[in-house]
């Protein structure tokens, strides 16, 4: 789902809808159409988040993966363009940028303040050789492509890079095309939503889910 409106114009928009009595909803535009924008604002109103970090973009988290099992670089990148997930000029997976741009949607949307993509502090998984992630594996750790945000004072710190992960993090054990966002609020501390080989019909969904609230009340 296209986050060019919800990153570049939210305000806008919402303010737009708002003036024609009707509902901006984007529920698919991070993790597919999981409950990530409902559940704050429908499950868990009034609640302030904190922080967040997970796996948001599944292209470069299944090159990893592939990786793990002896792919190369350039293997594992040819296999997701093979499958559909990647582009044919796979930089805005590999280099952050996506994940970039859903950290901006996240931090806008649920900690209300406006951030672009260009400010999340970015680095992509090019230099992450296959070395690198069979050392990882070794020391039961994996490489994975972390977004996450945290509040300082009444700002953001913005990243996405690659962290090692040890065994006992939850997102340790996301493997190929799924993600996790783990939050955290000040209301139910932790609380983390996990999306398992997502596809066309989960995006799907969650403009469906997005159809029935918008008509709902």
């Amino acid at each position: 789902a296209n986050k060019g409106p919800v990153v570049h114009a939210y305000k806008e928009l919402q303010d737009l809808a708002a003036s024609k009595g009707v509902k901006f909803l984007h529920e698919s535009t991070v993790m597919d159409g999981a409950p990530i924008f409902s559940l704050f604002r429908e499950a868990i109103p009034a609640s302030k988040l904190l922080a967040f970090k997970g796996i948001l973009n599944s292209t470069t988290n299944l090159i990893l993966t592939r990786m793990e099992k002896g792919d190369r670089f350039d293997e594992a990148v040819k296999h997701c363009q093979d499958v559909g997930i990647a582009e044919t000029d796979p930089s805005g997976d590999v280099d952050g940028w996506d994940a970039a741009i859903k950290v901006a949607a996240l931090v806008t949307v649920l900690m209300g303040i406006p951030l672009k993509p260009q400010d999340v502090d970015r680095t992509g998984i090019r230099e992450i050789t296959p070395e690198m992630v069979a050392n990882a594996l070794k020391e039961n750790k994996r490489y994975k492509l972390i977004c996450s945000a945290e509040r300082d004072r009444e700002n953001i710190i913005a990243r996405v890079a690659p962290e090692l992960i040890p065994s006992t993090s939850p997102i340790y054990s996301v493997e190929g095309t799924s993600s996790i966002v783990e939050f955290k609020s000040d209301v139910l501390g932790d609380l983390s939503v996990v999306e398992k080989d997502p596809g066309p019909h989960t995006t799907a969904y969650g403009l469906l889910a997005d159809f029935i609230n918008a008509v709902k009340n």
